[in-house]
């Protein structure tokens, strides 16, 4: 009886006991850690699913595609679900062709985001889908989706491209929508107008259940849609573009850049050798990537903002208008007498024209590109003002065109002739090399086109853009061009545009190779020596006329020779490309 009874009150404490840790465990969950576990039961519960934007397309002038959004099939990843993941490595690895380093290394840098898909392998084959879909079943971590990747329907510099976003990106990122899986505009105007592009995620509120599965019990006022990013209609004309691929001389390099003359839109934008940005969207492989780096002919390299060199005499107009509103020459002036050369202290300056030009006036100076004419009058300026001159007229300076990394080019200052050529450096000869767009002058093949599109617009400089205007679903915006005055009176202008003009079809003009009957062509040549090869750089820029100013171009070749033989003719070429799309009768 007493160990009956003793046993059933052990029991009764115990269980009693028992009770009460059971209750003060419950008072801990409800009331002391209550509110920390309804959060964390909240975030478990209710998940945030993003719905992506679409990337805005981008088009020409005409609406004809550039860059579009193309169907995709891509594989994800959910690291939650994830059994063996050595096992969900190899087998991505084998099927879709993507080392099994970076798969592994992919998994391990997202183990923590359990219940988040994670990109994995983009563009896959519609073939290779239907193959993998069955293996499939064995993998619940993974799934494909079908999306939307970019295409550039043509190898171009100034589209630009997108790619993954790198960690880096992603953190200095201000913009909360981008993900790990996000595309982000790399280069050129995609990343130029990236948040145009990019447009902005909706989300949606789901209910799962432990297994990160839908409940579908939230069905009001929990979704946001999706704001899709703008298209960018450009000022490109395809036309034109593909022509003038058509037409640059293969075995060059180069850069042929056209602009509107009323409006400074681009239409065509041609750097020579070119890439196709297609190779980048889903990853560029390490031997494309070595195989562009290596190539001694920098296909990468977009010689229209980011090559700089020596303008060669097509320069020569911006140091005649300084001696004319200097008021240094006027238009009957006649300097010292080219005799192939020009003999300054105990230097022989020579002239391209070694049987020399004689007494000349600036205009026929610009025609035959006589080098003794400027030798000679650059002699009347100090090298401050011949650099803040040029300056002046917007070159040397980044044009501020809508894309990346625009480099502005170098004019040398005294300082920079001290600490490269030491303090007692005599800037005289260095001067007169510059005055007719030779030494360490250096300038980009649009801020040229830009300069001479002024020329064309009534002195007005016109800063150059690619955007012609953005259009969604709500507005379109037109881009609003900037415009500023070049530095030189009504008579000079005039004054240098007539001898632009005979320098293209006057007698014996070097332009001579750029006329086309029926169409006023005005125009410079430009022959650069340069120090990366036997022949000199050719330049060719001018403009055309109908009833009024339609068209500038710069033509730009590497070691192509003289310009007035090289680059002249494909300005022609493109004049009369123009005018027979645009003036079809006056062609005729």
């Amino acid at each position: 009886m007493f160990k009956r009874s003793t046993f059933s009150t052990i029991l009764t404490v115990a269980i009693t006991l028992l009770f009460l840790i059971l209750l003060l465990a419950l008072v801990r969950l409800q009331i002391v850690k209550g509110s920390f576990y309804q959060v964390v039961s909240q975030q478990n519960f209710v998940r945030i699913k993003t719905i992506p934007s679409v990337r805005g397309e981008i088009f020409d002038c005409n609406y004809r595609p550039i860059v579009l959004n193309v169907p995709s099939f891509n594989l994800y990843l959910r690291p939650g679900l994830i059994k063996d993941k050595e096992r969900v490595a190899d087998f991505v690895s084998k099927e879709f062709d993507v080392p099994l380093e970076e798969v592994s290394r992919i998994i391990i840098n997202n183990r923590y985001r359990l219940y988040h898909d994670v990109l994995l392998v983009e563009n896959i084959s519609y073939e290779k889908r239907v193959r993998v879909a069955e293996k499939l079943n064995y993998f619940p971590s993974l799934s494909f989706r079908n999306e939307t990747i970019r295409n550039y329907r043509y190898p171009n510099h100034f589209s630009g491209y997108v790619g993954k976003i790198n960690p880096e990106e992603l953190k200095n990122n201000d913009n909360s929508h981008y993900t790990i899986n996000s595309h982000i505009g790399k280069t050129g105007l995609e990343k130029f107008y990236e948040t145009a592009l990019s447009g902005t995620p909706g989300y949606e509120l789901l209910q799962v259940d432990a297994k990160g599965k839908n409940l579908k019990f939230l069905h009001y006022n929990l979704r946001k849609e999706p704001a899709h990013g703008a298209n960018l209609i450009l000022t490109i004309d395809n036309r034109l573009q593909q022509y003038v691929e058509e037409i640059f001389p293969k075995n060059l390099n180069g850069a042929v850049v056209v602009m509107d003359a009323q409006t400074g839109g681009i239409l065509a934008y041609v750097s020579k050798p070119d890439f196709d940005p297609n190779m980048f969207v889903t990853g560029i492989s390490v031997e494309d990537w070595n195989s562009l780096m290596q190539d001694e002919n920098k296909p990468m390299l977009d010689r229209i903002i980011h090559g700089t060199y020596p303008p060669g005499s097509i320069f020569k107009p911006i140091t005649a208008t300084l001696g004319l509103e200097m008021q240094v020459i006027d238009s009957q002036t006649k300097l010292a007498e080219c005799v192939g050369g020009l003999q300054v202290g105990n230097r022989f300056f020579k002239c391209w024209n070694h049987r020399g030009h004689g007494f000349l006036n600036v205009t026929d100076a610009l025609k035959y590109s006589c080098d003794v004419f400027f030798y000679d009058l650059s002699t009347n300026f100090t090298l401050d003002q011949m650099r803040d001159f040029t300056k002046a007229n917007f070159v040397t300076l980044p044009t501020g065109v809508d894309l990346i990394g625009e480099r502005k080019g170098f004019y040398p200052t005294h300082q920079w002739y001290r600490d490269n050529y030491g303090k007692h450096v005599s800037i005289l000869g260095l001067k007169i090399n510059m005055s007719i767009g030779q030494g360490e002058l250096l300038v980009t093949p649009l801020q040229m086109c830009a300069y001479f599109n002024a020329l064309a617009h009534d002195g007005v400089w016109i800063r150059p853009h690619l955007l012609q205007k953005t259009i969604t679903k709500d507005q379109v915006k037109l881009y609003q061009p900037e415009f500023k005055d070049l530095p030189l009176h009504r008579q000079n202008l005039e004054l240098i545009q007539d001898a632009l003009y005979k320098t293209v079809n006057g007698l014996h003009g070097t332009g001579g190779a750029a006329k086309v009957p029926g169409v006023d062509v005005y125009g410079k040549t430009g022959s650069a020596e340069n120090h990366m090869g036997e022949e000199s750089h050719a330049w060719f820029s001018g403009y055309a006329s109908w009833e009024e100013p339609e068209i500038s171009f710069t033509v730009f070749l590497e070691n192509g020779g003289g310009g007035g033989r090289v680059a002249a003719p494909i300005a022609r070429e493109i004049v009369t490309f123009y005018n027979d799309l645009k003036h079809p009768k006056a062609g005729k």
